[in-house]
């Protein structure tokens, strides 16, 4: 029988859809040909493994060669591929046993000397194989990686001989075993640091504790940055499967993922002249967006109006949903993006509006024009707004420091467990629904709510936004139900500049 099958998986978002590669060796003159939609370096993957088998001294069949990706209108693309492709032409050769193969999922690029090579998306395509229930055969980069998807057997090999001794009994691979996380490093900025501006830290915390995005608007030099900075260190520890979901985003972003922390939050800061694709993903493969390597952690946007305002749009789907889809002509991609956005902004173009010494001498309308640059959808999706004002020089120095992190992240912690015992997902999470359920109101605290408003004119989404941010300054306050206090102080968060 000339016939091998060999297991292995492709790339689409951040699923990995079974690749079954069919290897058939025929009469007629020598060639090899690959069948099956591949892209480009799929198609030179003949190149490659047959140069590979010859130099580890194996026997390439004189023969014609034909390899069947399948499903055949699945597209494949990339070096992932060339393991599969040289394992199932010695296969059918009978150089390595058939029947083995079947227990086993493969993934690697090829050398010419027949080393093997890390590819990306590799997490993603593991923690699909753990529910076949095969091994997996990875290249030795990828180790550690592959490693982190508990209850499979992941093996690791340097190159192409490695495996053929290894499936035909002579000298076992290794298994990959996880190595210790560490969930923070110690070296994170720390609120301590951060002197006066305790209004600004009040709404740091809530902020943290409810998942709810924040606006911060002030002259320069006030802390904006380095409050945003000091968000992940106050947010509660990523639970395993939200680790698992991040690493697998950067891993298809071919980013990898750092062992040693990767149970951390991700902080991502992109820069203003980012573009859309930049921060949602895209491109003709589809590829994760900033807020997807942001996923279950912080997106800071630094100088928001500096954004192109198209830029920012494209922002408006995502914060709601909580995932991205990029359609193409031939592909479509599905990314998580549940993250937290955190913005800063100074209040006019040169920065110094309402301040003491009349320094600032933008016109009312340049004001204006500065302002518009972000637009209303936007800022009605974003919970918190407040001012950060400048501190007093003497303030900086005689103030002693506030809160460490540790301490504040216990409250947070203490207030994210309330909320997930009660609703399974943070308080910035519920539907409309869910916020009339968790989120009711007494009379007192109706008629207070309802007057803030009509006063400021505030939207229905505006509205149930305000329960939820009310929501969590009583989960932070340890109440059970949501009194005057907590409505008040969930209002004046929308009472600043731009609200």
């Amino acid at each position: 029988m000339s016939l091998a099958v060999v297991y292995s998986r492709a790339q689409e978002g951040v699923s990995a859809p079974l690749v079954t590669c069919e290897v058939h060796l025929s009469g007629g003159l020598p060639s090899t040909s690959i069948v099956g939609l591949p892209e480009t370096a799929v198609r030179e993957a003949r190149d490659r493994v047959r140069a590979a088998i010859l130099n580890c001294q194996l026997d390439y069949p004189q023969r014609k060669v034909t390899v069947g990706l399948a499903p055949a209108d699945l597209p494949k693309d990339g070096g992932r591929f060339d393991l599969p492709i040289a394992l199932g032409i010695l296969a059918a050769n009978g150089s390595i046993p058939r029947d083995i193969l079947d227990q086993h999922e493969f993934l690697g690029e090829l050398a010419l000397s027949g080393e093997l090579r890390a590819v990306s998306g590799v997490l993603p395509a593991v923690m699909r194989a753990a529910r076949t229930g095969r091994k997996v055969i990875v290249p030795r980069q990828n180790a550690a990686e592959a490693a982190l998807v508990s209850g499979v057997d992941v093996r690791s090999a340097g190159s192409l001989l490695e495996v053929c001794a290894h499936l035909c009994g002579r000298a076992p691979l290794p298994r990959a075993e996880r190595s210790a996380a560490v969930a923070r490093t110690g070296n994170e900025p720390d609120l301590a640091e951060v002197r006066g501006q305790q209004h600004a830290r009040r709404a740091l915390e809530v902020a943290a504790a409810g998942a709810h995005n924040l606006l911060m608007v002030g002259p320069p030099g006030t802390g904006k940055t380095m409050l945003a900075c000091r968000l992940p260190g106050i947010l509660p520890p990523l639970a395993e499967h939200e680790a698992l979901e991040l690493a697998a985003v950067r891993s298809v972003a071919g980013l990898g993922t750092e062992v040693a922390d990767w149970m951390r939050r991700a902080f991502r800061a992109p820069h203003h002249t980012a573009s859309a694709v930049a921060l949602v993903g895209g491109g003709s493969v589809p590829r994760p967006g900033e807020v997807s390597l942001a996923h279950h952690g912080v997106l800071f946007l630094d100088e928001l109006p500096e954004f192109d305002r198209r830029v920012l749009e494209v922002l408006r789907e995502p914060i709601e949903s909580g995932h991205i889809t990029i359609s193409r002509a031939a592909r479509q991609a599905d990314f998580p993006a549940r993250f937290q956005l955190v913005a800063a902004m100074n209040p006019c173009p040169c920065g110094y509006s309402g301040d003491p010494a009349g320094r600032c001498r933008c016109t009312p309308d340049q004001i204006s024009r500065y302002r518009a640059r972000i637009s209303g959808p936007l800022l009605d999706r974003i919970d918190l707004k407040l001012e950060v004002p400048a501190v007093r020089h003497a303030e900086l120095r005689e103030a002693s420091p506030g809160e460490s992190s540790a301490d504040v992240r216990e409250r947070v912690t203490a207030a994210r467990e309330r909320q997930m015992a009660r609703s399974g997902k943070p308080n910035a999470w519920l539907n409309n629904r869910e916020t009339e359920r968790d989120c009711a109101l007494g009379g007192h605290e109706h008629a207070l709510l309802d007057r803030a408003v009509e006063r400021l004119g505030l939207s229905a989404r505006a509205y149930h936004r305000v329960l939820r941010v009310a929501r969590t300054v009583a989960d932070l306050a340890g109440c059970t139900r949501i009194e005057d206090v907590h409505v008040s102080e969930a209002i004046q968060y929308r009472r600043g500049s731009l609200a």
